[in-house]
């Protein structure tokens, strides 16, 4: 059975410390989760780090979880960051999600110009809480122990991101080159951008290609929002494993 994994404060606790899942975390753990007196569970702080071992002590809200292994997240070579347009509905909840369980390190979220959901000053930070909350979950869920940040931009932030990064790609439609055949750095930081349902329009194209963006096609077909920043990272990732 897999291990149930929570997010709290573990601090350098190693094996026969003891840590606390307290607060809402410590809640779930103990009311909703049920977990029992001597289960193995995960607790990580969210940041690459992460400790595995026995409930030793449960109350209403709270677990005590005593140390047997310190483990971390493994070191990796590339640093992911999604640039995803804002969606309506649960297809952006189902894209950070998913781009979490692979491994995302940063979400960005992007006000295109074609995206219908539009998040004006005063909704913004509700939409990143909602964002970060999901990805939160999706974290616990895949085992990681690192949350991915997000964060919000424009196009012309977009733009800025992606001068400064090692590698970046635009996914459109009218690109001719393969995702799966492009040239990967050996390391760095490296963007994936994906445009609302309506598409990346030409001026945020020629914005984001001026910047040093490569246009490339994640698919023969459309796909959704939602998805196609999921097979373009899965299909990036496997570059980078080979």
């Amino acid at each position: 059975m897999t291990e149930p994994c929570f997010i709290a404060a573990i601090g350098d606790a190693g094996p026969g410390s003891v840590v606390e899942i307290s607060g809402a975390e410590g809640h779930h753990a103990a009311a909703v989760r049920r977990i029992g007196a001597g289960e193995s569970v995960l607790v990580t702080d969210g940041a690459g780090s992460a400790v595995r071992g026995p409930a030793v002590e449960i109350g209403k809200n709270v677990v005590r979880v005593r140390v047997v292994d310190r483990l971390s997240s493994p070191a990796r070579t590339h640093r992911w960051i999604a640039v995803q347009a804002l969606t309506k509905g649960p297809r952006a909840d189902l894209a950070v999600e998913t781009l979490t369980e692979l491994g995302v390190d940063e979400i960005i979220a992007w006000q295109a110009s074609r995206s219908i959901s539009r998040w004006s000053p005063d909704k913004r930070d509700k939409g990143l809480a909602k964002w970060r909350a999901t990805a939160r979950e999706a974290t616990k869920q895949s085992r990681r122990f690192t949350v991915p940040q997000i964060t919000f931009a424009t196009s012309i932030q977009v733009a800025g991101r992606i001068g400064a990064a090692d590698a970046a790609f635009v996914l459109h439609e009218s690109a001719t080159a393969p995702i799966r055949r492009a040239d990967l750095p050996a390391s760095g930081d490296v963007i994936l951008i994906v445009g609302p349902e309506g598409g990346i329009s030409p001026d945020e194209l020629q914005t984001f290609t001026d910047a040093g963006g490569h246009p490339v096609r994640v698919a023969d077909a459309v796909l959704r929002a939602s998805t196609a920043p999921v097979v373009g990272l899965a299909q990036l990732q496997a570059l980078a494993s080979i």
